[in-house]
């Protein structure tokens, strides 16, 4: 099956909102903490090696980056959050860039949550799942590095995490990921274009 990713090209990178561009094509970001795999999980969707760069400096990068798909589509990633070496001043920065596209951005169409599977639902992953409940916007979760996990361990973590999110009243769907074996990679694609072709600000039900 081809890949209708494969043509994914940098765009630009946005340290505010107002840099954003103004238009209507729809985007579906992709969020998660620090060492997640959020970057390697883009990358293997795109089939694009190095599209996103992987940081070998957890939680620095306070910017998001926009990639255009040959769609007119974009996909952006935001900055990973949750690593504890990063002053308080870049968290409270965090928290309005990204909080603030989740809520504002009239082009958001859904978000990837990326989530090591060995670690799911963080306090930073709630809250990211609170916005956007708020926002009423649509969420799919990747439980990735599942390769790490034995067959039994990466199912009885799916489930619980199932369990979670429907114990927060989060609608978003779920799924293990693997961006090394490609575990759960055409799963992720569909979804994604899914999400691309849905309504802005309107939430699926999983």
């Amino acid at each position: 099956m081809q890949n209708p990713f494969s043509q994914a090209q940098f765009l630009l990178s946005c340290a505010q909102l107002t840099q954003l561009p103004a238009d209507d094509a729809p985007e579906v970001a992709f969020a998660g903490r620090s060492n997640a795999g959020k970057s390697s999980a883009l990358n293997a969707i795109c089939g694009r090696h190095g599209l996103a760069r992987v940081s070998k400096t957890p939680g620095r990068t306070q910017l998001i980056n926009l990639f255009s798909l040959a769609s007119s589509a974009r996909l952006a990633d935001l900055p990973g959050y949750g690593y504890a070496a990063v002053p308080e001043p870049m968290r409270k920065s965090w928290g309005r860039l990204v909080g603030g596209y989740v809520e504002q951005r009239t082009n958001l169409r859904g978000l990837f949550l990326i989530m090591d599977c060995r670690h799911p639902l963080t306090d930073y992953d709630k809250q990211m799942l609170a916005w956007a409940v708020t926002a009423r916007r649509n969420c799919h979760i990747l439980l990735t590095k599942a390769d790490k996990l034995g067959y039994g361990a990466s199912k009885t973590t799916l489930l619980n995490t199932r369990k979670g999110l429907k114990d927060m009243g989060s609608s978003a769907s779920v799924q293990l990921f693997s961006s090394s074996s490609h575990q759960g990679l055409d799963e992720a694609r569909a979804k994604l274009t899914e999400l691309l072709a849905s309504e802005a600000g309107v939430e699926l039900v999983a």
